[in-house]
């Protein structure tokens, strides 16, 4: 017959009593008692956590109107914690007193004086500022402070990760489950104590424990806490949690993607490779092999570029990411999720043919390529379908966001023999998406008669600015931005690969971009060719030169 678990069956006020007359040990006579009482008293407390782990922070009150006193006073004793696992079972049974919603002044008071007592259970420097007061204790025991301290710690944090994980394994098992409020109140007491070293297997289980209940278990201050902790590398944790947490709590995520544009940002960006590790350094990349998190990251680079008008940093940092995302994603052994699971509201065909990357076909497949994307990329745009601003900014981005095809499409109008249409097309489309007043129109017939003027002049070994002055003119004399950013984009793609583009390069492209606002995106064509070819192991030693001679000009300049 089970054992009625009442207020006299666990002698509380005798324990009451008792914890008062110790107080903090501090005599030899009381120093003895506690020694002598320690085995039954814990076992009083045992009996009393199986008591209120089922009867919520109220109910546990009402029941034991003193439990507040006794276990303010017992985790105060340095003798009764530091006695095999009473200091586990005064913690369970805090953790049984905190109210995950509090509802009123009150509560919110008992949370906060709950939250001093666990804060005091596992730190150190409280404890050692009461050194006096336990070093009889410690003594006996023969360890220094502060390597009792840390055995503690490490101790106490096996112990809870042992009973989370039992739990998890073990979770069809209701009578032995913890509950979701207790889970919370461990989360809540970690959050002072999230950079201690020693926590953090406590931090990983934590944030890979899902329990029965279909709410976020853990509080919103300790995931808050271990992803501002984890950002400023104050911690170190597995992928694996860093996943979880950015899964679990949205907030988190958006704010390591901030954190991330702000980062790169700070940066002087001299390279592609230096971004590139910064990126892959937050895991965003890698986390973003779950589409749920894929997608979000996305939407808030997609903010971010219209926030900042298109800025070519931006649009570059995108790109980045976008390939360091395909790496994560084919890397995985046991690819989780198609590909329509990131893009699903996208042209399926189209969206295959972006992700190959151009170093999966050979080169003299590029071209081919290319036409192809352009081609099924004016079919859908000019399709009766797409007749809203957002629909056409969502395909834009799609396309965008694989910088690497756009810019081959440059190189391939002057390096092989392609039909020049379809890829004017599809870079007029780039700079120019809406076709408003015939817009697009317009900049395509542009950049045609620019393309004709600059394949007379391909094959030139000894090239001057005056030879190229009927093109700059062109660049410099349009108003319309779109038609600008393209010119000067085929424009340097003209002056790196042609026979004698290399000795009036940089007179040129200063030139153009002393008369233009087109500085930044000069410069950022020129670091993402660069990346490109250090990436391919691209032979031309003549071109990746003079990428260099004009990057480090650039480099004061923007």
């Amino acid at each position: 017959m089970a054992q009625d678990t009442t207020v006299p069956k666990l002698n509380f006020e005798y324990w009451l009593d008792k914890a008062i007359e110790w107080g903090q040990a501090t005599t030899l006579e009381s120093q003895k008692d506690v020694c002598l009482h320690l085995p039954q008293l814990q076992e009083f407390l045992h009996q009393l956590y199986e008591t209120i782990k089922h009867l919520g922070p109220t109910v546990a009150i009402q029941q034991f109107p003193l439990i507040g006193q006794l276990l303010g006073r017992l985790c105060w004793n340095p003798f009764v914690i530091g006695y095999d696992e009473s200091q586990k079972t005064l913690m369970w049974c805090l953790c049984c007193l905190y109210s995950s919603e509090p509802q009123n002044a009150v509560e919110l008071k008992a949370n906060s004086w709950i939250r001093s007592l666990l804060c005091h259970l596992l730190s150190s420097s409280k404890w050692e500022s009461n050194e006096a007061e336990t070093s009889t204790f410690i003594s006996a025991l023969g360890y220094t402070s502060a390597d009792y301290y840390c055995h503690l710690v490490k101790n106490m944090v096996v112990s809870l990760v042992t009973e989370l994980r039992e739990n998890q394994y073990n979770g069809l098992n209701i009578q032995e489950s913890i509950s979701a409020t207790r889970v919370n109140a461990i989360s809540i007491f970690c959050v002072p104590l999230i950079t201690l070293p020693d926590l953090t297997p406590l931090l990983e289980t934590l944030l890979l424990y899902h329990g029965g209940s279909s709410k976020e278990i853990l509080s919103s201050e300790f995931l808050e806490a271990v992803n501002e902790a984890f950002l400023k590398k104050k911690i170190s944790l597995p992928e694996s949690a860093v996943f979880s947490l950015w899964l679990r709590h949205l907030p988190s995520l958006e704010k390591a993607t901030l954190h991330l544009l702000d980062q790169v940002f700070s940066i002087q960006l001299n390279s592609l490779e230096e971004v590139a590790r910064v990126i892959k350094d937050s895991l965003l990349p890698q986390a973003a092999s779950h589409p749920a998190i894929f997608r979000i990251v996305n939407e808030i680079f997609k903010n971010a570029l219209m926030e900042t008008d298109g800025t070519p940093e931006v649009m570059t940092i995108i790109q980045v990411f976008t390939q360091l995302f395909l790496q994560a994603y084919q890397n995985e052994n046991n690819q989780k999720f198609p590909l329509k699971a990131y893009f699903p509201y996208h042209h399926q065909p189209l969206v295959r043919s972006l992700v190959r990357h151009p170093f999966e076909l050979p080169t003299t497949y590029w071209s081919q390529h290319v036409k192809h994307i352009s081609d099924m990329l004016k079919a859908i745009v000019e399709d009766t379908n797409v007749s809203s601003l957002t629909d056409l900014f969502e395909i834009w981005f799609l396309v965008a966001c694989f910088g690497d095809w756009l810019d081959i499409a440059a190189e391939q109008l002057l390096k092989a023999a392609v039909e020049p249409d379809p890829v004017l097309w599809l870079l007029a489309f780039y700079y120019c998406p809406k076709n408003e007043n015939q817009q697009r129109t317009q900049t395509m017939v542009e950049a045609q008669a620019l393309y004709n003027h600059l394949m007379t002049l391909f094959s030139c070994r000894n090239l001057s600015l005056k030879d190229l002055e009927a093109a700059v003119h062109r660049v410099t004399g349009v108003e319309q931005c779109c038609n600008q950013q393209l010119t000067t984009h085929l424009l340097t793609n003209f002056l790196l690969f042609s026979s004698g583009g290399h000795k009036i390069a940089q007179e040129c492209i200063y030139h153009i971009t002393e008369i233009t606002d087109t500085s930044k995106e000069v410069y950022n064509l020129l670091i993402r060719t660069a990346y490109r070819f250090n990436r391919s192991g691209e032979e031309n030693q003549r071109t990746v030169k003079l990428m260099n001679e004009l990057l480090q000009k650039f480099t004061l300049k923007v």
